[in-house]
């Protein structure tokens, strides 16, 4: 799903029509930097930057539309919202997430995804989606001692993390 035409069409097929506030959601998906991903409320808060009008309840049923579509991919990360990106098969991934910093890393593995085709072909199943996620701890946390952290220690990640959804990002890479 890479243009405008192709996503009226499929809108069309199933009986929806391209609204406004479904062109506006998906424009700014498509601009999303790769490995890029946002919540309902991250959507929410750049249409209001752009000074889009459409409130949050409008965003959440287009979300839902659109991911129940195929349009969308809907990711549960590491924090408790549930993120949104593009459905494209040519960038099918998988994410690597730290539950404490809430540090996103993709990556590529083919051999998860033909591995879980043959389990469905097997079973005379359809595959909807295929999504792997490793729940892990980043280095800075392991070295306060996580879990036995103190209750108010925060990871300087997630302070940089929680700086970057401000501006509208939601991901950074791991620098080595």
């Amino acid at each position: 799903m890479d243009n405008l035409k192709a996503l009226k069409a499929k809108l069309n097929d199933q009986g929806y029509k391209l609204t406004p506030q479904r062109q506006l959601i998906f424009d700014i998906f498509q601009t999303l930097a790769t490995g890029k991903h946002l919540s309902a409320e991250s959507l929410h808060m750049l249409l209001v930057e752009r000074g889009e009008g459409m409130s949050l309840s409008t965003v959440y049923r287009n979300l839902k539309i659109m991911t129940k579509m195929g349009i969308l991919r809907e990711v549960e990360l590491a924090q408790a919202q549930k993120h949104y990106e593009l459905n494209t098969i040519s960038t099918h991934h998988h994410h690597i997430v730290c539950v404490q910093c809430h540090q996103i890393i993709e990556f590529k593995n083919n051999s998860i995804l033909q591995e879980g085709l043959k389990q469905v072909e097997t079973n005379g199943l359809q595959l909807i989606d295929c999504q792997f996620t490793l729940h892990t701890i980043c280095p800075e946390a392991l070295e306060m001692g996580w879990p036995t952290t103190s209750s108010n220690w925060v990871c300087p990640r997630f302070t940089t993390v929680s700086k970057a959804k401000s501006l509208g990002n939601q991901q950074l890479k791991l620098e080595n």
